[in-house]
């Protein structure tokens, strides 16, 4: 049997449509999207309603006008069950939301499930990885004999923390704008960050470096009296106060710190014979360290407050921030991608009897020795490098340099 179920139109238009046999109340429909139905109410005029990620549509017989059904039904699992009485042959459509609508219902149902659930071919959920784990390694004559569902469970969810490291495809982006306080939030689920960039006119991702050898983010700030020591509340506490290098950084001149000589500083510091001091240097700044020679800004990590900073000429710019998250912040995220899926038995495998007493010192190691080569294999074949690509770059090294 295939492992495919959903049919095109559920796959990309997000719809199941049904054709209601009897006219009697308490009719059910099976969905069978590899989505979850989530509902939170069959009513529009509770709060709740906006919870469900899918709408339910019907059209009468004859008529290709579909209309919103508001009156009550009921959801267990997949299984939908309308109330009332419905006409037979009444056409009834679960539309998944989507971000353009969907297709019936003058495109109102509006969300992400189906967006959500493109590319899940390539994946397989966590949960599943347990359970085939429980079948084909554990039970009599096979390499574990016995072992708890809970600790297959802890040693996948670490399996899942340490793959999304470095190993598996875990990097998640967000698109901000940097507000005049020159500071954004950090990430509900971040991790790490994997690199900053703003977004120029043409759309193109201009990198931005860490400031971490030019200032720091103070993560205390005690108020001091004229002696130096710091002073405490009521409940004897150190107050806090604001940073001052924080500050500083906040008005600190890009161009001074980078060595830049702009045009406009440049055409405005001509004097009566076109020369002086600062026109002389323009373009032959040889001083200049490398590591700060560039103009696309800088930012830090605001441990104190949660924030990550930036400089400010970077102030109203788009930008782009690619972090780390651990693979188990949310419930999409436990999708484990096929090519890594031998390594993630391996690496519970080893787990599971490294952690055991009185276990075969030369089992432990066959194990850790197959861990680790499946998981380079994984990283191999996670690595996504093409030829082709490589060979366009590679291009470059024809060009003469004058």
């Amino acid at each position: 049997m295939g492992l495919i179920t959903e049919t095109n139109e559920q796959y990309y238009a997000g719809s199941q449509r049904f054709l209601a046999q009897t006219a009697l109340a308490g009719q059910q429909f099976t969905a069978t999207f590899d989505t979850a139905l989530v509902l939170g109410s069959s009513s529009p005029l509770e709060t709740a309603y906006a919870l469900n990620n899918f709408k339910l549509y019907t059209a009468a017989p004859g008529v290709l006008t579909y209309t919103e059904y508001t009156n009550a039904f009921s959801l267990a699992g997949n299984v939908i069950t309308i109330t009332a009485a419905i006409p037979a042959s009444t056409s009834i459509v679960i539309q998944l939301k989507r971000l353009d609508g969907g297709n019936y219902g003058n495109k109102d149902a509006v969300g992400q499930a189906v967006e959500d659930n493109y590319n899940s071919y390539a994946y397989i959920k966590l949960n599943d990885i347990i359970n085939n784990f429980l079948v084909a390694y554990v039970g009599d004559g096979k390499l574990i004999p016995s072992v708890n569902r809970t600790d297959i469970i802890f040693h996948a969810k670490r399996c899942m923390q340490e793959f999304s490291y470095d190993t598996l495809q875990s990097t998640k982006s967000q698109e901000l704008s940097i507000p005049p306080s020159l500071s954004v939030v950090i990430p509900q689920d971040y991790v790490n960050y994997v690199k900053a960039s703003w977004i120029d006119a043409l759309g193109v991702k201009r990198p931005i470096y860490p400031a971490n050898n030019l200032t720091i983010n103070p993560f205390s700030t005690p108020l001091q009296d004229n002696r130096g020591i710091p002073t405490q509340d009521n409940f004897g506490e150190n107050l806090e106060g604001t940073s001052i290098t924080e500050a500083r950084w906040a008005k600190a001149d890009d161009n001074i710190i980078s060595g830049r000589l702009t045009p406009e500083l440049f055409n405005n510091q001509y004097d009566a014979y076109g020369f002086n001091e600062i026109g002389r240097e323009y373009g032959q700044r040889y001083g200049m360290d490398p590591q700060y020679a560039q103009s696309n800004g800088w930012f830090t990590i605001n441990h104190r407050e949660g924030l990550m900073s930036f400089s400010s000429d970077l102030a109203g710019a788009l930008i782009v921030l690619e972090y780390i998250s651990d693979g188990l912040a949310y419930d999409l995220d436990t999708n484990v991608p096929k090519m890594a899926e031998e390594a993630m038995y391996a690496y519970i495998s080893h787990a599971v009897l490294a952690s055991r007493i009185n276990q075969p010192e030369y089992v432990v190691n066959r194990l850790k020795r197959e861990k680790s080569a499946k998981l380079r294999n994984a990283k191999i074949r996670l690595s996504n490098i093409k030829l082709d690509q490589i060979i366009q770059v590679m291009r470059g090294q024809s060009k003469w340099i004058k």
